[in-house]
């Protein structure tokens, strides 16, 4: 509810969820408008003048404790500091951030149920800002609006000492009506914000708790007659080939007979489409029909420019520029379709976030991320859980991307408890008293987003369960907006609201759960709107539900989600960390849950983002002995705006590239393609096709690589061969081997390989052990694997030698030690053949005998010296892979830096795996050092800094000593890494390894030539 003509504060407000807003101007679309065709091509408007910048503050933890009279023209403010608008304050000193998914931040210190608020613990910052008003502004305007674009949680505001209004709803602007309480000379903005109101019961989502102004704040002048909002509805005739516009309009401000507005669609070189001219009144329509233009999709993202102008003769009061793209979304038969083709979304959720500004974010941070969405083939954007900054749509609209558009509205907290369903105190529930903040919430949303061709669909929020009061939301985006679908996932928890959703929502299901949806006559179309919890070393078995394409009514899904939300935090020492909940000493908090996305905190990229790269991509490559098939899965564009090349890789080394070829594929289809490839090759045969961007697009320059195909030709590995036999020293302790350039010391008493010199360098600094464990990742734990998988964690390192053989053999001299392993957990060996060269063929096994379990992985580990510092390697790459994730992991030959091989999750956790591998050198940049060779089977491979226990103990990066080993690790096999949730969902079947099969490692080491 919006109170207005209100001149006192109450804070009974605060604890009043039917008080939402006090005096605050109704929402309206969010156009730009300029005093004249100059300023508009400058994009500059006089109208406008910003308040960012430096603020006083004052900032106290107990609301009693407040400078009440702060915002009087006569207060003393000399103990006030400085923050920094927009901006958060606890990310500037002022309070502590606070980490909590779904429990409140008072969850064990207040008992408390909707309505009630903290009394006690309600920070309060005390603002002040002191400003002129720019004489532009003064002399083009009549009346003068103050914007607060985004403020958590509740703010008082007072001008000049009179009070001006009040406000909840962090994410959509607070816009007040300030004319009257202005003066000439300087003016004193007071702002008072609370941390705690009734809006923190609807403001749940899984993010930290920060608050303050953090988004702009403007002021905004008016000219004497104002567009004050504009609804355009720019669609497809029944042929898809033609426009058609509506544009309604509304004005403020005294109307005269001589007043017109005038109404020209432009196209990008500023050609008129289409004119009209109206007499002014205070609602307008303009239609326009049948015109041509090329309509709006995320592949061509064509915007027209709608541009209103009101006129008095020949002054100009206002000039509104309007971008449209026509579009036509509908639902046919159940499938939802863009411009008469059935639409997948391909998409993420995203936080607003920026690892030093939180929510605060900035341009930079918008653009990097929609250039990421692009490169990576991402197609929609989910704004979880709130509308975003109006920048983000206008960007999503000009780049390409579709948009669900998310009411700020989740109240999980209440009906969910320790992931149990349990609402027996949910809001808002079917509760009057919480109708209209919902109605609030979802009109201050539609109103300003409306005339963005990127919102497809709008939701009514997140996790809030279901009721009446939901289900008016849903009456009310119907009404108001019948060219877009609602959304609302909820509904699964309760399904007598089954009708407030157009589509079948759900998180997390399983791609097994989403097929049996699909084959039982499914009444709606299904999207996951959160799945693959991008949590640490994640997103395996994507393709497990990019699958489901097949099914026309599964029409995609939103990986959970775009961005770690880590902080960064000087330590005492003065370096920089990434923190998660329960850093700052914030309790309750949910530790490192904060940490989900596709991309680090920093926007480092990160592995995950090459899967779905290449498992998103509407382009897919097939290459085989005679050519290549390109699918082309676009719906709308051919590919003329791409080139291919192929190249061919013989045993490791690239042999053949050849020219740019210019491939035309039609949307929809398929073609296959000859490629005169070299003739009468041996050994293993790479043949890779790469499409690259032909010209540049506003997300990637040309010669970016879009998507890549690949196709193996292996014959056999080569076997083990010897090549003569070295002296086998027996002594009491040990067994030495020597031979050419070298020496190998095997231990009677540790039961391993303890030396191992190429020339006088030793190699061995940490013994071989057999591995069987893992660093748990973020999946793992989530999954209970630690309760499960305990009993790998040390098997190798306790193993008991049970016995020792060395004996010489043809061409070798042979060791092999016998070991049982504890508890009853089996039995291993490994056997070392060491030539006169130094080769050391080394097989590891284990014999496979316990039913009904799965080990993490099998495999052997050491140490050598921190200044083997780099491994080169022909395998899988160039980014880490795994069993469930090879998606965009392609064979070849790559180079890494051993420090760059651990990826810094905010929780320290296995990574770096490379699968495939032929072969493998780990070197000091000199070729000192060793390498390892596949010997009839191909093993995984991963370097290190830190041993796989280091990274287990570990709960930061930084707690990660320096160190002064380089530990490798050989693997026969390792589990998949999972995805479907990081709280339960165990690694699919098919990508574990159960304990009652025998595994075998086997591959040679061998000196650097």
């Amino acid at each position: 509810m919006i109170k207005q003509n209100i001149t006192t504060a109450d804070l009974n407000w605060l604890a009043d969820p039917q008080v939402d807003a006090v005096n605050t101007v109704a929402a309206h679309s969010d156009h730009h408008y300029y005093a004249s065709l100059s300023e508009l091509s400058q994009g500059k408007s006089t109208f406008v003048q910003s308040l960012d910048g430096q603020w006083k503050v004052n900032y106290v933890r107990d609301a009693d404790l407040r400078p009440r009279d702060f915002y009087q023209t006569d207060f003393d403010d000399t103990d006030f500091t400085t923050i920094t608008v927009p901006g958060h304050l606890e990310l500037q000193g002022y309070g502590k951030p606070q980490y909590v998914n779904t429990q409140y931040p008072w969850d064990g210190g207040e008992f408390l149920r909707p309505p009630m608020i903290p009394q006690h613990h309600n920070a309060v910052a005390s603002y002040l800002r002191y400003f002129q008003v720019n004489d532009h502004l003064i002399h083009d305007s009549e009346r003068v609006r103050l914007v607060f674009e985004g403020a958590s949680t509740a703010i008082y505001v007072w001008l000049n000492g009179h009070f001006i209004g009040y406000h909840e709803d962090s994410f959509t602007p607070a816009e007040f009506d300030i004319t009257s309480a202005l003066v000439e000379g300087e003016n004193k903005l007071a702002v008072a914000l609370y941390r705690f109101s009734t809006a923190n019961w609807v403001e749940d989502q899984d993010f930290w708790r920060l608050t303050g102004l953090f988004r702009s704040v403007v002021l905004k002048g008016q000219p004497k007659v104002h567009l004050e909002d504009i609804k355009t509805n720019a669609t497809l005739d029944d042929s898809y080939q033609r426009g058609i516009l509506d544009a309604q309009v509304s004005l403020t401000g005294p109307i005269d007979a001589n007043l017109t507005v005038e109404a020209l669609l432009l196209d990008r070189q500023n050609k008129v489409l289409a004119s009209q001219s109206q007499p002014a009144k205070a609602e307008l329509n303009f239609h326009f029909e049948d015109l041509a233009i090329q309509a709006w999709s995320d592949e061509q993202p064509q915007l027209y420019r709608l541009r209103l102008a009101v006129r008095k003769d020949r002054f100009v009061y206002e000039v509104v520029p309007v971008e449209v793209g026509f579009r036509r979304f509908e639902l046919i038969d159940r499938v939802m379709y863009l411009n008469g083709k059935r639409l997948v979304f391909r998409g993420v959720n995203r936080h607003e976030f920026d690892a030093r500004l939180g929510r605060a974010v900035t341009d930079d941070d918008m653009r990097w991320d929609i250039q990421y969405l692009k490169q990576h083939n991402i197609n929609a954007v989910r704004t979880s859980h709130y509308p975003n900054q109006s920048r983000w749509y206008e960007l999503c609209d000009q780049y390409g991307i579709y948009v669900i558009d998310e009411t700020n509205l989740e109240s999980h907290g209440t009906w969910q408890k320790l992931g149990e369903c349990e609402p027996s105190w949910n809001i808002p529930a079917s509760e009057p008293e919480w109708l209209d903040t919902c109605l609030y919430r979802a009109n201050n949303m539609y109103q300003r987003d409306k005339n963005h061709p990127s919102i497809l669909i709008w939701s009514c929020g997140n996790e809030s369960y279901a009721g009446d009061d939901i289900a008016a939301m849903s009456k009310f985006f119907h009404e108001q907006d019948p060219s877009r679908l609602v959304h609302y996932e909820g509904v699964t928890w309760n399904r007598e609201y089954d009708q407030i959703t157009d589509i079948e929502s759900r998180m997390y299901a399983k791609p097994a759960e989403i097929e049996a949806y699909l084959k039982d006559n499914p009444q709606k179309p299904y999207i996951s709107c959160e799945y693959m919890h991008a949590m640490g070393n994640s997103l395996g078995g994507l393709q497990l539900y990019t699958a489901l394409e097949k099914y026309s009514q599964y029409q995609g899904g939103f990986i959970w989600d775009f961005i770690d939300q880590g902080i960064y935090q000087q330590q005492a020492n003065g370096v920089e960390r990434l923190t998660y909940g329960g850093d700052w000493d914030d309790r309750p908090a949910d530790y490192e849950f904060c940490g989900d996305g596709l991309v680090l905190a920093n926007r480092q990229d990160t592995p995950k983002g090459s899967a779905v790269k290449q498992l998103y991509s509407p382009i897919q490559i097939e290459p085989d002995q005679a050519g290549v098939k390109i699918i082309n899965r676009r719906l709308f564009t051919m590919t003329d705006d791409l080139y291919f090349i192929a190249t061919v890789m013989q045993d490791g080394h690239q042999v053949w590239q050849s020219e740019p070829m210019n491939w035309l594929v039609k949307a929809r289809t398929s073609a296959h393609f000859a490629i005169e490839y070299p003739k009468d090759l041996s050994g293993e045969i790479v043949y890779t096709v790469t499409a690259y961007l032909a010209s540049s697009k506003r997300w990637a320059d040309k010669g970016y690589p879009v998507v890549s195909g690949q196709t193996v030709i292996q014959e056999a590995l080569p076997k083990f061969v010897a090549s003569g036999q070295p002296q086998l020293i027996e002594g009491d302790f040990n067994y030495g081997v020597k031979g050419k350039n070298f020496q190998a010391l095997f231990s009677r008493a540790q039961g391993t390989l303890v030396s191992l010199k190429y020339g006088d360098q030793e190699l061995i600094q940490k013994l071989p052990r057999l591995t069987f464990f893992r660093a748990l990742t973020d999946n793992d734990r989530g999954a209970g694997y630690g309760y499960d998988f305990h009993k790998w964690m040390y098997l190798g390192h306790y193993a008991k030698m049970t016995e020792v053989k060395a004996e010489l053999k043809a061409q070798v001299a042979q060791i092999t030690y016998q070991y049982l392993l504890p508890s009853q957990m089996g039995k291993a060996s490994v056997c070392y053949q060491v030539d006169q060269t130094g080769k050391i063929n080394v097989v590891a096994e284990y014999d496979g005998h316990l039913v009904g379990e799965c080990l993490p992985e099998f495999g052997l580990e050491f140490g050598v010296p921190a200044q083997l510092n780099q491994f080169d390697y022909y395998g899988l790459g160039p980014d880490d892979n795994y069993w469930d994730r090879q998606a965009g992991a392609q064979l070849g030959c790559y180079q890494v830096k051993v420090a760059d091989n651990n990826i810094p999750y905010l929780r320290p956790q296995e990574s770096g795996n490379r699968m495939q591998v032929r072969e493998l050198a780990v070197h000091d940049g000199l070729q000192h050092g060793f390498k390892v060779v596949a010997d009839q089977q191909v093993f995984e491979a991963n370097v290190q800094s830190h041993q796989t226990m280091e990274y287990e103990l570990a709960d930061h990066q930084e707690e990660l000593a320096p160190s002064q080993t380089t530990w490798v690790k050989l693997l026969a096999a390792q589990m998949g890494v999972g995805g479907d949730d990081s709280w339960g969902a165990p690694v699919h079947s098919e990508f574990m390894l159960p304990a009652d099969q025998k595994y075998r490692l086997s591959f040679t080491i061998e000196p650097l030539q």
